[in-house]
């Protein structure tokens, strides 16, 4: 009995074996840093080091706008530094009966109450060429069109928010794609949000339109949450780029770079925001642009002591290539918050430094 228990044990170990190189010759066209089995696995991410100096306000490691005004961020210049935008990521590719399926799980060091520790920014998977499962960037978001910074949030006026949801992609051809969701709310809600994406783009220009539509639930009522994005790009020359963004909706506070209340007194906070940038590249390894982004609440957010309805920054920066994988970039930016309602107005300076290598 222990002899044939034996041989039966051989034979499976054979034919696992034999799988398994199967399986690998299957994957052997699949890029991948290495394999498991049949599963093509990547690691990317880099590190980041930031220094930067507020001149007016303490903004945070985050360039956080809204601190701007508060008088227990009043300084005569503070310097800062941090390494908490450095990333780290895997991404799997495995052919099955069912198509290409692909696995994303990605972290930062952004943990809550500024400490160094791991943050989940991405963990999705795609079935196929259209459907994706798990946590990622909202389909309401224009990541095509986000502009580039040395600090971590960028303009203001532009949605930005990773979020869990199933999302179902596909194209018409000619340069056409549509995107459709179900999304989990980044605001108080027992609801879904829904949106849906539609862009065209050849080598010149991309332009895209998304809707999002959903419920929030404040003191007991029920709140409307709806609004539309606009974005586009286009290259008018060689090394050049122009871009923006518009968004417009009620209750959409939550979803922007500003975070704005999404609810004030029971009533939804409706919002408007666009983003500007132009961007020029000077030789191969020079990139120098400038972008501006603004905010525009009906009803105040409270920020401690004071609140603001307005928010404005500009970003000019410049980023320097010495090799394909190091970067070093510079940055002045520059925030206000106003209150229509008060009439208080606030601004802030900042510089920010950069070294950062990817892998």
């Amino acid at each position: 009995m222990a002899q044939a228990d034996a041989g039966s044990e051989l034979q499976d170990l054979r034919a696992r074996v034999e799988a398994l190189e199967a399986g690998n010759l299957q994957a052997a066209a699949i890029p991948g840093d290495f394999r498991l089995g049949n599963t093509a696995v990547d690691i990317y991410g880099y590190v980041k080091a930031d220094f930067y100096y507020d001149f007016d306000f303490t903004q945070g490691d985050t360039a956080f706008v809204n601190n701007i005004g508060e008088p227990v961020n009043a300084t005569d210049g503070e310097f800062g530094a941090t390494v908490r935008q450095s990333r780290l990521g895997i991404r799997t590719t495995t052919e099955s009966d069912i198509g290409t399926l692909q696995g994303q799980l990605e972290f930062d060091l952004f943990a809550s109450g500024g400490r160094s520790e791991l943050r989940l920014r991405h963990a999705n998977v795609q079935i196929g060429d259209h459907w994706l499962i798990g946590r990622t960037w909202t389909n309401f978001m224009p990541l095509g069109q986000y502009p580039a910074s040395v600090e971590f949030n960028g303009p203001v006026g532009i949605s930005f928010a990773r979020v869990a949801q199933v999302r179902y992609s596909n194209s018409f051809g000619g340069g056409f794609d549509y995107s459709l969701s179900l999304e989990e709310n980044t605001a108080a809600s027992s609801d879904p949000v829904a949106t849906a994406g539609f862009q065209y783009s050849n080598e010149q220009f991309t332009a895209r339109v998304a809707g999002l539509a959903g419920t929030l639930q404040s003191g007991g009522v029920d709140v409307d949450q709806t609004g539309v994005t606009l974005s586009g790009s286009i290259t008018p020359w060689d090394g050049g780029l122009f871009q923006a963004t518009y968004v417009d909706g009620e209750a959409l506070g939550p979803l922007l770079i500003g975070l704005g209340d999404a609810v004030v007194g029971g009533e939804a906070n409706d919002v408007e925001g666009y983003t500007v940038e132009f961007r020029q590249d000077i030789g191969d390894k020079w990139n120098v642009g400038i972008a501006y982004g603004r905010e525009d609440y009906d009803l105040p957010t409270s920020t401690g002591t004071l609140s603001f309805t307005e928010l404005e920054t500009i970003h000019v920066n410049a980023f320097f290539n010495p090799t394909d994988n190091l970067t070093l970039s510079a940055e002045y930016i520059f925030g206000e918050r106003n209150d229509t309602v008060s009439g208080n107005t606030f601004d802030g300076d900042r510089v920010q430094l950069a070294v950062q290598l990817n892998f």
